[in-house]
């Protein structure tokens, strides 16, 4: 009796442990896999709001009136491809060339050399090197235009592209390790239901359907999966709230608290599904197996 009671405990403690076992393996995957996430997500919006400050300045004929550019602004501003917009008076171009400068052109000259203009930056799809190429052409064409003012924006795309770049490389490495935490995980649960070989064996012989038996498993261990998500979750959160608040503010603009919440839900149900799915086919392979083969 004591014996019996002593390889139940025994039998119970192995479970425990393989069962700890896996939350804390997927636990460690699931923070690796969300820190890449979380640095995917980063980099696209870094990339997106340099593009998104590409600026465009049409310089407007001198003969234009206000009425005129007014009426050009508007039309501009229709376009799908403006993201923000800003007509500039000669006045108001003075004033800005003096501000910067500390030289009053109007008294140098007798006259206000500057032109009116209309100050524009674009949509972050439409700011690729053949887009804005194709958007100033179109600008130039205009009878009201003089010519159009951009930055190099040849530097700036390159270096959005190679952010680009950097975010598909990690998308890479994020699914390779997926692919690999599925095996790792796979086998982890493997073992926590090796332990309980014998106890499938007992069910199937008592008349147990396979559908029976492999239920407290798949469920056990989607419980394990949303253990390891919690415990990820609850670390990349802390770790993020730490780095925003006292080592990188501006991590606040780049990663929001939407984009973590999404990346949590996708922890939870990666965590859910892949354990599970560890479970069905750990708990097949034993229900193929005869007595004989469970000792090997």
């Amino acid at each position: 009796m004591n014996r019996l009671m002593k390889r139940h405990k025994e039998r119970k403690i192995s479970y425990f442990a393989a069962h700890i076992t896996t939350i804390v393996s997927v636990t460690l995957v699931l923070i690796i896999v969300g820190v890449i996430a979380m640095i995917s997500v980063c980099g696209a919006s870094v990339g997106r709001q340099v593009k998104e400050q590409i600026e465009l300045n049409v310089i407007l004929n001198d003969s234009v009136s206000n009425e005129q550019a007014s009426a050009y602004h508007d039309k501009i501003k229709s376009n799908r491809y403006v993201n923000t917009i800003t007509y500039i008076s000669k006045e108001e171009a003075m004033q800005n060339w003096t501000r910067d400068t500390g030289e009053n052109l109007e008294e140098i000259f007798g006259v206000n050399p500057l032109s009116p203009e209309i100050s524009m930056t674009l949509k972050a799809e439409y700011t690729h090197t053949d887009s804005i190429s194709a958007i100033v052409s179109v600008l130039e064409a205009d009878p009201l235009v003089e010519g159009v003012a951009r930055q190099n924006t040849q530097e700036i795309v390159s270096t959005i592209d190679n952010i680009e770049s950097m975010s598909i490389i990690l998308g890479v490495i994020a699914l390779a390790l997926i692919v690999i935490s599925f095996v790792l995980i796979n086998n982890t649960v493997h073992l926590s239901i090796y332990s309980r070989r014998f106890t499938i064996h007992t069910m199937q012989l008592v008349g147990a359907t396979n559908g029976f038996i492999r239920r407290p498993f798949i469920m056990g261990n989607l419980w394990s999966g949303v253990i390891a998500a919690t415990l990820a979750s609850v670390i990349l959160i802390a770790v993020r709230s730490y780095i925003a608040a006292y080592e990188f503010p501006l991590l606040n603009r780049y990663l929001s608290w939407e984009n973590v919440g999404l990346i949590v839900v996708g922890l939870f149900i990666f965590g859910a599904v892949i354990c599970s799915v560890a479970a069905l086919f750990a708990t097949t392979k034993y229900l193929r197996q005869d007595y004989d083969q469970l000792f090997k």
